[in-house]
């Protein structure tokens, strides 16, 4: 890419989304720090979006920024967790600002209506467009909604 990634970081991501009071540290340094509730256990989930299999040229930014964390989301709710947090690895062929800033809008209008921060991740070059979240909430003990339950 030939904008850095810290300034792709700066621009699109650090500044966005809820600021949760059980971040302690989010975007800009090599690992968040997250202050999960007492008496819960941690839920995490994480799906990828590769360019040509589950994402197409022509498809619209900000649905796949919705997309990409919806699915996600889901997968927390199927469980009976309460989303609070999320990481992006985003790999792209381009630095494409236009892109970018319809990605981020669809990708945080979601997080925002969930109150889910994105607290990390990565972004890198490569040959194909590729986009990974992860998802992280909370269940109580003994609540979590599991498939070896389901009748």
């Amino acid at each position: 890419m030939p904008t850095s990634e810290f300034s792709l970081i700066d621009r699109y991501f650090a500044a966005h989304g809820p600021h949760r009071p059980d971040v302690a540290l989010g975007i800009g340094d090599d690992c968040a720090l997250l202050i999960p509730p007492t008496g819960q256990q941690l839920v995490v989930t994480m799906d990828t979006l590769v360019s040509g299999v589950q994402l197409f040229a022509h498809a619209d930014p900000e649905g796949l920024g919705h997309k990409a964390l919806a699915v996600n989301l889901s997968d927390l709710a199927a469980m009976g967790a309460t989303p609070a947090w999320t990481t992006l690895a985003l790999t792209l062929p381009k630095a494409d600002e236009d892109w970018l800033e319809r990605f981020c809008r669809g990708l945080f209008a979601l997080a925002d209506r969930y109150g889910v921060q994105l607290v990390g991740g990565d972004t890198t070059h490569g040959p194909t467009t590729v986009i990974t979240i992860q998802a992280h909430g909370w269940v109580p003990p003994g609540l979590a909604l599991r498939r070896d339950g389901a009748r």
